[in-house]
């Protein structure tokens, strides 16, 4: 069985929209986009190429995906990322979407069944970039097996957040924290089942 784990850059309010551009998601009226790029060093880096190591699928929500498919397949190809993003198989969670032209990608209609089928198959990791209403879901039906939440000393007073306001009690077992240059935290949690 595959491990599907969630990558989330948040700030320590909880906000995961637009970490990495000022564009990239202004839904809500967000100006804070591009907030984490002054947070990214060598730690995080080798972190982010560890976790490229053990992945060899991509799980996106459709804004998300949308959003990496016009950047990646131009960025510079000797990037890490680059080269990660664009050879991976990727899936993309999308009622709408027909042609993702940003290959090789299959999409998903029904996310609880299919991931779940997905994650049955063998394989390395599934990884979930950002795609916060697509984490939602796989979490509300117990298919996220780690969660690794890049935590900065920054408030952003709104945005979107990762975990719902909603009452309901979530807990999770800590099981590596480690502290970056730049007054980070990267943590890793496990939902407890």
């Amino acid at each position: 069985m595959r491990k599907l784990v969630v990558t989330e850059f948040l700030s320590l309010d909880g906000v995961y929209q637009a970490p990495g551009a000022p564009d990239e998601d202004r839904e809500g009226g967000f100006e804070h986009g591009g907030w984490q790029m002054p947070y990214f060093d060598d730690i995080e880096m080798e972190s982010a190429s560890k976790g490229m190591a053990e992945t060899d699928a991509m799980l996106f929500g459709r804004k998300t995906f949308d959003i990496f498919a016009a950047y990646w397949p131009n960025a510079d190809p000797e990037d890490p990322f680059s080269k990660h993003l664009n050879g991976v198989q990727k899936y993309v969670a999308s009622s709408t979407l027909s042609d993702p032209q940003w290959g090789p990608t299959t999409v998903i209609r029904d996310v609880a069944t299919e991931v779940a089928a997905l994650k049955d198959t063998d394989g390395g990791t599934i990884t979930v970039l950002g795609s916060g209403n697509l984490v939602r879901s796989l979490a509300a039906n117990d298919l996220v097996d780690e969660y690794h939440l890049s935590v900065y000393p920054i408030t952003l007073g709104g945005g979107k957040r990762l975990f719902p306001d909603d009452g309901a009690v979530r807990k999770l077992e800590l099981t590596e924290s480690t502290p970056t240059s730049k007054g980070g935290l990267l943590l890793t949690y496990r939902p407890e089942r």
